[in-house]
């Protein structure tokens, strides 16, 4: 199999010796300006690097790591790290000092690229004195052992490596959810098998444009990015910062776009700070003004060439997906994890079932085992966890299929439906299990709810911990709570009406603070610790729980 399967180094010297001078990435500089480089650009760079990297005459298959937001010299880097014939080891660009150093070291990491980034100096103590360094174009204020200008001095390299379908290309390591990264093992077979079938997937092409902006150490980024771009020729515009990104994503207008659940909520709450739910609902009601309505607001955010609009990495709530559909755009959900490149399943245009995920991808086989996990193999399937050969052989079955960890169940279309985590499914004090994520997802339909986490093990009744968006903590502090609070009663008294006795919530509890990356309440691909949630408010569970109120403001 892994012979027929066209590998990233190979489509990469297609695509520079057949549109050389095409427009490849634009790049924002801090000076305002545009950079924009073209496939023989990338590729010169890319090979002068390489050169100087073979000159270390460091072992075949050493790790070097890249540290930085995303940016145009992240993927030539990449590139320059794979025709060396090493393995690139890319790093979260906002992990503590602790965090950075502990994959420095698991990795046994040689050299470290440096590039944009918010906040080196909190980080850079866990980067080893040892430890040789080089700045990229975009780099902090600081001490490098080797700048990027250092690189471009050597020759190109004149050979086209080809490294192995077997040989490793990546460690990838997972976000944390669940505590301690773990470094999953992809050869270069496996980002070939993900990439080249997404592309068929989804049609794209030269012409396509994508913005950028989810970290590219992220499986999900990595593929629809940066290995998309490889196969399919995208040209792929970058985003200056989280003030900018409004402004950049018109100049992409993006034809292709990925997000997160939370970016999707992020856009509709930025549209109603603009516009009143209400009456945007019942502009977009109106027969012919309606469409004019969504399309207006679609250019507003610069989604207005958008051809495949997917969610992943969490589950979206119905009523989202609902209201982009509404403006005119289809939001597909789509199903995967770092240990399978991110390619597992997605939900083909025209055939949206409410409620479920979707189709398996071409390639893939799923089974649901005695226990209701969803199993899933196929050629972008992960070699294994680096050097943990237990968590490896807990992961993988023997027939080589990937435990997922989610629950979940097929139609006979082969629709996925995912029904929880098997391991984040508590037990109350009442000897009942819960699934949270499916409640979860009922709560976040609210306008004024941004993030939610139902805790319970243990307690009498699962309860709902609730963080209120923007506008609805303005609106709590200008004196309009009691509408806020009428509304929420509603809801509660809606969900827990649809769940089974033992499911339904003793109340919500609305939080103060927003949880964030920074403050450590979210993984790097802002999914809530739920771990980190109940150790903070967990002394308190007790206390909530005495109250009878169906809110309760804390």
């Amino acid at each position: 199999m892994a012979n027929a399967i066209r590998l990233p180094l190979e489509v990469f010297y297609e695509r520079e010796t057949r549109h050389p001078n095409k427009r490849y990435m634009v790049q924002p500089l801090p000076d305002g300006r545009l950079q924009e480089l073209s496939w023989a650009e990338v590729g010169e760079q890319a090979r002068r690097a390489a050169n100087w990297l073979r000159s270390r005459e460091l072992p075949q298959g050493s790790r070097i790591a890249i540290i930085s937001k995303n940016c145009a010299h992240w993927i030539v880097a990449d590139l320059a790290i794979w025709m060396a014939g090493h393995v690139s080891v890319p790093l979260y660009p906002n992990l503590t000092a602790e965090s950075v150093r502990q994959v420095l070291e698991h990795s046994e990491a040689v050299l470290v690229f440096v590039g944009k980034l918010d906040d080196w100096p909190s980080m850079a103590p866990g980067v080893p004195d040892t430890l040789p360094s080089v700045g990229l174009p975009l780099r902090p204020h600081a001490e490098f052992s080797y700048l990027w200008d250092d690189l471009q001095a050597c020759t190109p390299i004149q050979d086209d490596p080809k490294p192995a379908g077997n040989q490793l290309a990546t460690l990838i390591y997972t976000s944390g959810t669940t505590g301690t990264p773990k470094g999953v093992m992809h050869h270069f077979s496996n980002l070939g098998f993900a990439a080249s079938h997404a592309i068929e997937l989804f049609g794209v092409r030269e012409e396509d444009r994508v913005l950028s902006y989810l970290p590219l150490c992220h499986v999900a980024e990595r593929m629809f990015v940066e290995l998309a771009s490889i196969y399919g020729g995208q040209t792929v515009f970058f985003a200056d910062n989280l003030d900018t990104f409004l402004e950049d994503l018109k100049r992409a207008r993006p034809t292709v776009i990925f997000g997160v659940p939370r970016i999707w909520t992020k856009f509709q709450m930025g549209v109603y700070s603009k516009m009143p739910a209400e009456k945007l609902d019942f502009l977009l009601k109106l027969p012919l003004l309606g469409r004019r309505v969504g399309k207006k607001v679609l250019a507003g955010l610069g989604l207005d060439a958008v051809r495949y609009a997917l969610s992943g990495a969490a589950p979206v709530p119905e009523a989202l997906l609902n209201w982009y559909k509404r403006l005119g755009l289809s939001v597909l959900e789509v199903y995967g994890m770092t240990e399978n490149c991110g390619y597992s399943h997605v939900c083909r245009p025209g055939k949206y079932r409410q409620g479920w995920i979707g189709q398996n991808s071409p390639g893939v086989e799923v089974r649901i085992a005695a226990d209701g996990e969803v199993q899933v193999r196929s050629g972008a399937t992960m070699q294994g966890y680096y050097k943990e050969p237990e968590k490896t052989a807990e992961a993988i079955t023997e027939d080589g299929f990937l435990r997922t960890g989610d629950k979940g169940e097929q139609d006979a279309e082969g629709n996925l439906r995912l029904t929880g985590r098997i391991k984040e499914i508590f037990k109350t004090s009442k000897g009942k299990y819960v699934a949270p994520a499916p409640i979860e997802n009922r709560l976040a339909v609210h306008p004024r709810i941004e993030q939610v986490c139902v805790v319970g093990d243990g307690l009498v009744k699962p309860m709902a911990l609730c963080v209120l968006s923007d506008i609805g903590r303005q609106e709590a502090a200008n004196g309009t709570r009691g509408e806020l609070e009428k509304s929420l009663k509603a809801l509660l008294a809606e969900v827990n009406a649809s769940l089974d006795k033992h499911e339904q919530l003793h109340g919500l509890v609305l939080v103060k603070d927003a949880w964030s990356v920074d403050n450590g309440f979210l993984t790097p691909t802002l999914k809530i610790k739920r771990n980190v949630v109940e150790g903070a408010y967990g002394p308190r569970f007790a206390e909530w729980q005495a109250h009878h109120d169906a809110v309760l403001w804390h």
